[in-house]
């Protein structure tokens, strides 16, 4: 009797279950949020005849250390190698000199082009520049050396400073030929300083 009970709630099982299982699937189904084939897979809108044409790298870095044992990052959000004899080009470029004395000199510039002949990139378009020694100047074109600390700008420059404001026809950074060891920034052409007491 009690066999006859336990093959009846097996068999009976059988099939309950299995119906079951049905029924919260059909219900998962219905409920779940309905796919739209037109927002299912996001496309970048990439010319790749251009990519073809012209081809870039995003958010390239380079890392290195100077002649004299400065150490020299560059940063960009994009750049273009050298191709049929044009230089390569970057966008949004980022520059960190980090000289053997210590100090630390930032530049930010729109664009850059690298002259790998004359071991030095140009940055342009509205160039900033930060020290650590607490100057900001700004101008619109400037050269940084690849193969040793050094920074030359021959447009106006404007700066501020520890001594107050100033305004002259270039600048230069690079090291102090009277002090091994030691960089000078040199402000020349005509240098205008409005000088603020206690700043």
């Amino acid at each position: 009797m009690a066999m006859d009970r336990h093959t009846r709630v097996v068999g009976w099982l059988k099939v309950t279950l299995p119906l079951m299982a049905l029924a919260i699937l059909a219900t998962l189904f219905l409920l779940a949020d309905r796919i739209d084939p037109e927002a299912a897979l996001p496309y970048a809108e990439v010319d790749v005849e251009d990519l073809a044409r012209e081809p870039r790298m995003t958010a390239p870095t380079y890392a290195g250390t100077t002649s004299d044992g400065g150490a020299l990052t560059l940063s960009a959000d994009e750049a273009r190698p050298s191709a049929e004899g044009a230089p390569a080009r970057a966008q949004t470029l980022r520059l960190q000199l980090d000289t053997p004395d210590g100090a630390a000199t930032n530049l930010t510039a729109a664009e850059a082009v690298l002259d790998n002949v004359a071991r030095e990139i140009v940055l342009s378009g509205g160039v900033v520049i930060t020290t650590s020694t607490g100057y900001r100047v700004e101008t619109a074109e400037m050269t940084a050396k690849l193969d040793r600390s050094g920074l030359q700008s021959q447009t106006p420059v404007t700066a501020t400073g520890p001594a107050g404001d100033l305004s002259a026809g270039g600048m230069t950074l690079g090291q102090d030929n009277r002090t091994p060891g030691g960089y000078l920034l040199v402000f020349n052409g005509g240098v205008r300083l409005v000088y603020l007491p206690g700043g």
